[in-house]
């Protein structure tokens, strides 16, 4: 096969609890994780020639051997001898630094990629051990759907499916540092509210969206926000005007500064996001999708 295409979907956390601190730097976590229908297109070409190329229709994301997409294909490459490069071509639709996982889906979607085109026959389950060497979400965006996450985000539970719903996102123009953020992060500051799994977990097994959000509600779903919204203030303030146009809920994701949004129509949603088009000149980019 000498050209495959592949989807790298975005994602979302329904709720982010730091439950510790690692020997090796991280933390450990606990998550809750859904795909969107949002997505990348990643066209990945076998070149004649070794190693591997990048092209995107995107002007913020590198094209050279710091992108993850290029390390993802690299090490392909040379953890199985492979003769041929490799030109990946990556149509951007998912916000750069966004707490969205752009980045790590396209690793993701390129070690699958790469799995079908040369025929290496690795099963799923490799394919994440691999995603882990590469980054914490990896393994995640290689699996998709909705799942429960623990350790660094690699030890991965299947949760029912999540109902379907119409879901915007708006990304203040000014991103976040992963590390910066959990570097800061401390659960003195983040107080003793946690997220409110229970709640989150029987709206899931029950497809009650309206459970599940009322779960992303109480507590502190993502605990990460005591530290970026700290520092982005609009964060708060997308949430509430969200809140004020019909959303079932509101929340950031990942690590920010993306919030996102449940709504019960297209209709809604739309509106929705043209309120905050008007109030917020501050926002890089509001996209109306949905649940994958």
């Amino acid at each position: 096969m000498e050209q495959v295409q592949v989807r790298a979907h975005a994602k979302i956390n329904l709720a982010i609890d730091v439950v510790g601190k690692r020997t090796d730097g991280y933390h450990d976590l606990k998550m809750i994780m859904q795909s969107l229908a949002l997505h990348d297109t990643l066209t990945l070409t076998k070149r004649q020639e070794a190693g591997v190329t990048i092209a995107s229709n995107s002007t913020r994301m590198p094209l050279d051997e710091t992108n993850i997409a290029c390390k993802a294909a690299k090490f392909m490459i040379d953890s199985f001898s492979l003769r041929q490069g490799v030109h990946i071509d990556v149509f951007k639709r998912i916000p750069i630094a966004a707490g969205l996982a752009g980045g790590s889906s396209n690793a993701a979607a390129v070690l699958c990629g790469m799995n079908e085109m040369f025929a290496l026959g690795l099963t799923k389950g490799k394919l994440t051990e691999i995603g882990k060497i590469l980054g914490a979400d990896v393994p995640y965006c290689i699996c998709g759907g909705t799942m429960l996450a623990e350790g660094i985000g690699d030890i991965l539970t299947p949760l029912p499916k999540h109902p379907k719903t119409v879901v915007v996102l708006a990304k203040p123009q000014r991103g976040m540092s992963t590390p910066k953020v959990f570097g800061k992060f401390s659960r003195e500051q983040a107080g003793e509210k946690h997220p409110d799994f229970a709640t989150i977990l029987s709206g899931l097994e029950t497809s009650d969206i309206d459970k599940v959000s009322r779960g992303i509600m109480s507590g502190m779903a993502n605990v990460l926000e005591s530290v970026t919204a700290a520092e982005r203030p609009i964060i708060n303030d997308i949430k509430a005007e969200f809140l004020r146009n019909g959303a079932k809920c509101a929340l950031m994701s990942g690590s920010g500064p993306t919030v996102f949004a449940y709504f019960a129509d297209e209709r809604q949603a739309n509106i929705a996001a043209a309120a905050l088009r008007r109030k917020f000149s501050q926002l890089n980019e509001i996209i109306v999708t949905s649940i994958e």
